[in-house]
């Protein structure tokens, strides 16, 4: 098992982390068309090193997970989103993603936030059972809301409320 720390990135990341987006882009989580040359910038206005988780293990990139909120409307700043979560294949199934969504949960609390949001392609059953496994529940579906290699996907719209056990959603219900 690889020591793995996770910690906030920085601008000095950005190749690493553009790289490892590059490697894990796949059809079962991404809308955008496959990355080509010349590749955009990992980091810019709209996604700051802030925004960002990243988990290393045995000092290599392992995975990411983008934390912002959803708009910036008073109204709602009491929400975070999970708008990214990604993890290398040499570290997959090893707690990497696991570790990424504690972290995240623990920094959202830490902002004061109330909930936590997130939107998974209907189609990414093993996203759909990490997510769940962490407490999140389905609160909506955009039936097709993708046409995907030929085939409609639904957009599955999760959430949860922090400061809760996970599985204290279903012992309340």
């Amino acid at each position: 098992m690889p020591e793995l720390t996770v910690r906030t990135a920085v601008p000095a990341d950005e190749a690493a982390l553009g790289a490892l987006d590059r490697r894990t882009w796949s059809p079962l989580h991404s809308v955008q068309p496959r990355p080509e040359p010349p590749y955009d910038p990992f980091f810019d206005a709209w996604h700051v090193p802030d925004d960002f988780l990243v988990a290393e293990a045995d000092g290599l990139m392992a995975g990411y997970l983008r934390l912002v909120r959803p708009t910036p409307l008073p109204c709602n700043a009491h929400v975070r989103q999970i708008q990214g979560l990604a993890v290398d294949d040499r570290v997959r199934g090893r707690g990497v993603a696991r570790a990424l969504l504690a972290a995240a949960v623990e920094r959202a609390a830490a902002e004061g936030a109330e909930r936590m949001t997130l939107r998974v392609l209907g189609h990414n059953a093993p996203a759909r059972r990490l997510y769940e496994s962490a407490g999140f529940r389905v609160e909506g579906v955009l039936p097709g809301e993708f046409l995907l290699a030929g085939e409609y996907v639904d957009d599955v719209l999760m959430g949860r409320r922090l400061g809760e056990a996970p599985g204290a959603v279903e012992a309340a219900d």
